[in-house]
């Protein structure tokens, strides 16, 4: 990654498959214009996908993002677009997305609440083409220094819950369970987190299919952790 002294920002990434042999790449490149809030974002990849994005930041608004983004594929023609509209403040977040499509657009809307701990949200997707909700999720949270609770539907027809609780400096505890409308089979894990030390640390789950979860993580230096893990 790297940028000219114009502001113009460069970021090339790649990796390589080694049971397939292919290797993948992509280069993109950012300018911003910080005076209006604007970003011009392009990329392109060795599938050979372009894509191109504009975004204005807190222009008419304090905390608004409009952004339009748009892939094109040359070799098969492939084409979309997509509008996107996000806003955020203290205590509100909202996000949607309308993606351009004559026939008739996919219209994807989020938004999460907060106070005191206390967190809302909601999510929903409307296919305009068939005229139907597609997406309709609600999920209700509390959260404090050393616990969380969290519960969740989705469609109307699964549930979920989960609690976290910090019951020492060394020891977390976690309980997670749902279950679907109609459906006799509930799901129940729990699971755990001890930390041996300062770099530390060992974590275990079970769930109610009787299968056991175990982990062990070692710092060994800044930037560098290792991970055991074992179900």
């Amino acid at each position: 990654k790297t940028k000219t002294p114009s502001g113009i920002e460069f970021n090339t990434a790649g990796h390589s498959n080694q049971e397939s042999g292919k290797v993948f790449g992509s280069l993109e490149t950012k300018y911003k214009v910080k005076d209006y809030g604007l970003t011009l974002t392009e990329k392109w990849n060795t599938d050979n996908t372009l894509f191109t994005e504009v975004a204005v930041q807190d222009q008419l608004l304090e905390g608004l993002k409009l952004s339009l983004e748009g892939n094109f594929a040359p070799q098969s023609g492939n084409k979309n677009g997509k509008f996107k509209v996000a806003f955020g403040q203290e205590y509100v977040k909202a996000d949607s997305d309308v993606n351009i499509d004559l026939k008739g657009p996919l219209i994807n809307a989020s938004a999460v609440l907060g106070y005191n701990g206390w967190l809302a949200g909601y999510q929903a997707a409307f296919d305009t083409q068939q005229t139907k909700l597609t997406t309709n999720n609600f999920a209700l949270g509390y959260t404090t220094k050393d616990f969380v609770l969290h519960t969740a539907v989705n469609d109307g027809q699964e549930f979920s819950g989960s609690i976290f609780q910090r019951i020492s400096d060394k020891l977390d505890v976690g309980v997670q369970l749902s279950w679907a409308s109609g459906s006799s089979n509930t799901k129940f894990a729990i699971g755990a987190k001890y930390q041996l030390g300062d770099d530390a640390s060992v974590r275990a789950k079970v769930n109610n299919a009787s299968q056991v979860g175990l982990g062990y993580q070692q710092k060994l230096r800044d930037g560098v952790t290792l991970t055991l893990s074992t179900l």
